[in-house]
């Protein structure tokens, strides 16, 4: 599993005119699934971002986590993060799971992040939609569970 996270004081997911997911300080994660991922990837990632100490503490240092800062999650599926742009000039997705595995892998995580007690908001799996979001800092970080 790959997963982008930003730090954001808001975002939200639209699809059309209607929001489907917003929050309002935390962090956005774009998620990809690869293959081989399994419910250990999905466990790992999910400890990794709950206590990743990636919020300032009162002398600016990055010393809280996101369930310290009690910040909120809005989780977005993007199998682009698998896209391989090495050779020729459009993309190939073939290390992108299926969507079937994807989907059900996708939600464990984000089952998993509740199970935390993190409020998560989601996007729609598979659906063209529109991510806004102020990135706080900006703090992006890429994490993934095969490392």
């Amino acid at each position: 599993m790959r997963v982008v996270l930003q730090r954001a004081k808001n975002a939200s997911v639209t699809i059309g005119n209607e929001t489907i997911g917003k929050i309002n300080d935390g962090v956005v994660l774009l998620v990809g699934i690869t293959h081989d991922d399994n419910e250990e990837d999905a466990q790992y990632l999910a400890n990794k971002i709950a206590h990743l100490r990636i919020f300032e503490d009162e002398n600016g240092k990055l010393n809280h986590s996101l369930l310290e800062y009690t910040g909120e999650v809005l989780s977005v599926s993007q199998f682009t993060l698998y896209g391989d742009c090495r050779k020729g000039r459009r993309p190939s997705f073939t290390e992108a799971a299926k969507p079937e595995q994807a989907r059900q892998l996708y939600d464990r995580f984000n089952e998993l992040l509740r199970e935390k007690g993190l409020t998560v908001e989601t996007g729609q799996f598979g659906a063209m939609m529109k991510v806004s979001l102020t990135n706080d800092g900006p703090v992006t970080f890429i994490l993934e569970s095969e490392r």
